[in-house]
């Protein structure tokens, strides 16, 4: 089917600072947008599912400076190093279609473009901010707003600020807000209306301060310099620059916009509800179709934080319970429009109750039963029984059930319905004891192939609306069936009959191992100890030497030195003989004993540091002049060894100091 034919389905998460600690809290917003992104193109939509990254803002260049290197550099390393962003979304089996960085050319350039567009229009004007600034939520608040003295939205101190800044006429655009708010469903759940409402718009929505000049990471204002992009400005557009938005990179803007839905958490529903359908007004675009504000997940009655010391590494617990299983838990367990309260025990106990006793006992009962009684293969031979019809309605009615769940984005009903058939399922292998037609398939053959058909049958069906959150076990789970690509699709769920009549199947790996509670948690507070520890230094530190008075180290003269040849010294395993370039026009000779640790060729041309001004001493009755720097130091009780090497742009001669 073409693109233009199918019907498209554009969805996004937030995109997200580079923080040094990603954790759990991060990982359950971009898992809900992937489930429903798989969702939608199992059921035959043409998706775009946008993430990515927020890289500007004050904080990102302080904590650049703390790191000892460029915002750039910093924002790379979070995004692209290792265990950084990309790298948990590919952990967790994200299936974005897109990746943003705002740091990209092609955004910003875009976003100087969309700035200058409602300064043209009179919707963004010159003035100066005075007011309280949070720094961690790049929020700009009111003394009104504020909360004991602090940011709402996190419980930081905020600081005083005072600048020239742009801003933008977010009070022009109040009543349309409050009407978008109240009188269509554009935000959900119906609760963050009326905080939102209430706490920002009923009380005077002021304008918005849209420029910086206390800081330079950002989108420059490229009429005004000095002046840098308000971060949300610049965050918020990545929606619609990610598309082709005033740039050559893409061509899907008129194809995907308006957005159906923004996923975000409840903390920044205030910039996507409020400031963004402004922008949007201002540049004449039309407005996403929903946003809607997801809760946190708590521990220990709080927001996951860093600075709170209480994250949860998503590295760990997949690590030891499996992506699938803690994608699964993420959506089963908390209502998406909901806080909800984080614990290993729970993730452990939904693991051995949905996964390993219902959904994985389901299908290991039944193909192993299928080979013991079958070979594998059942026979074509069918007799029903008034034992059936509970089980079939059930399993006829479910995908209408789970897809209106899924519309609303009522993940844990969806799975509930689900359930509730692998529940009843396990209750009919019970109720139909294919054992004891076993004693004598002879007799029992027909009625025996019929009950493990119901139970296969039923497992396939619930496999495919399972896909969307388990994508990797259920494919295993589908091979285990036996089940071809036409028994996997959205179609074959509302229809019986999708594995063959003679289906043959495999007794494959259990694919939701029962964990053991104690044994995990102990697990868990171990790695959890580990990660809390110092961490161990590098290398075996040799002791530190006495001190030096300062006279006496500043007579050492260090120079740089030109290896013009290196050659082994006959009769020694230690010795390299260096014929050295020191800038006096004379050559310079220094014995060195690291031939365990580099060969002569390798050195010739190097550039070398050396102590030149030391009294010649004999060494296998050759005159050393001088001693060249070197690291020494242990790892795993080797003796490890490096020469200091400089840039070979330096001189031969150039003294340092």
């Amino acid at each position: 089917m073409e693109r233009d034919q199918k019907k498209k389905f554009y969805i996004t998460t937030p995109i997200y600072y580079p923080s040094d600690k990603l954790h759990i809290g991060h990982t359950y917003c971009t898992v809900a947008t992937d489930a429903m992104a798989r969702y939608k193109r199992l059921t035959g939509h043409d998706v775009l599912f946008l993430t990515g990254t927020d890289e500007h803002g004050q904080k990102i260049e302080d904590k650049a400076k703390e790191a000892g290197c460029t915002p750039q550099e910093f924002v790379d390393n979070i995004v692209q190093g290792d265990r950084g962003i990309l790298d948990l979304w590919n952990l967790m089996n994200i299936s974005n279609d897109r990746f943003i960085r705002t740091t990209d050319d092609y955004h910003v350039a875009a976003i100087q473009k969309i700035f200058k567009k409602m300064y043209d229009k009179g919707d963004i004007y010159k003035g100066k901010y005075v007011g309280k600034y949070c720094k961690p939520c790049e929020s700009f608040w009111t003394e009104s707003q504020l909360v004991e003295g602090k940011c709402p939205d996190c419980g930081r101190d905020v600081q005083d600020a005072e600048e020239e800044a742009y801003f933008f006429k977010l009070s022009n655009y109040a009543d349309r807000i409050q009407d978008l708010l109240e009188n269509t469903d554009f935000l959900e759940p119906r609760s963050r209306v009326n905080e939102m409402v209430n706490n920002f718009i009923k009380p005077g929505l002021e304008d918005l301060c849209v420029s910086r000049t206390s800081f330079t990471w950002g989108v420059p204002v490229d009429f005004d310099p000095g002046h840098v992009v308000y971060v949300w400005v610049d965050a918020l557009f990545n929606y619609t620059t990610a598309l082709g938005l005033l740039n050559d990179k893409y061509d899907d803007y008129d194809h995907y916009w308006p957005a159906d839905v923004h996923f975000v958490g409840k903390e920044i529903v205030r910039f996507h509800s409020i400031i963004w359908p402004a922008m949007l007004m201002s540049m004449e675009m039309p407005l996403p179709k929903k946003v809607f504000g997801h809760g946190w997940l708590l521990l220990d009655g709080g927001k996951m934080s860093k600075s709170k010391g209480n994250v949860v590494d998503p590295y760990i617990l997949a690590e030891m319970f499996g992506v699938d299983a803690l994608r699964f838990f993420l959506l089963r367990t908390f209502p998406f429009g909901s806080d909800g309260n984080f614990s290993n025990e729970s993730l452990i106990q939904t693991i051995n109750v949905d996964l390993a006793n219902d959904l994985g006992n389901l299908l290991s009962r039944t193909t192993a039963m299928a080979g013991k009684y079958f070979g594998g293969t059942l026979p074509a031979g069918r007799q029903a029984d008034a034992l059936d019809e509970e089980l079939l309605g059930m399993v006829a009615a479910l995908r209408g059930k789970y897809e209106e769940h899924m519309e609303k984005y009522a993940f844990q009903n969806a799975l509930a319905e689900v359930f509730k058939v692998i529940q009843r399922a396990n209750k009919y292998i019970d109720e139909t004891a294919p054992w004891v037609l076993g004693k004598d398939v002879a007799a029992n053959g027909d009625r025996l192939a019929t009950v493990l058909y119901n139970l296969l049958e039923t497992t396939r069906i619930c496999g495919v609306l399972l896909t969307p959150f388990m994508p990797a076990s259920m494919d295993k789970l589908f091979d285990q069936l036996g089940a071809g690509e036409a028994a996997r699709t959205w179609e074959s769920a509302a229809v019986w009959g999708g594995l063959a009549a003679e289906v043959s199947v495999t007794k494959g790996e259990n694919l939701f191992p029962r964990i053991d509670m104690d044994k995990a948690l102990a697990e868990l507070e171990a790695a959890r100890q580990a990660a809390m520890a110092p961490a161990k230094p590098a290398i075996e530190m040799e002791p530190w030497q006495e001190d030096v008075d300062f006279d006496t180290f500043v007579k050492s003269d260090f120079r740089v030195v030109k290896v013009k040849n290196c050659e082994a010294v006959k009769k020694s395993k230690k010795l390299l003989k260096f014929t050295l370039d020191d800038g006096s026009g004379v050559d310079r000779q220094i014995l060195s004993g690291i031939a365990m640790f580099y060969k002569p060729e390798d050195l010739i041309g190097k550039s070398l540091v050396a102590i030149v001004n030391l009294p010649p001493r004999k060494m296998m009755g050759l005159d050393s002049c001088g001693m060249l720097l070197s690291a020494i130091h242990k790892e795993n009780d080797e003796e490890k060894l490096n020469l200091v090497m400089v840039d070979d742009k330096i001189p031969a001669g150039a003294k340092l100091g």
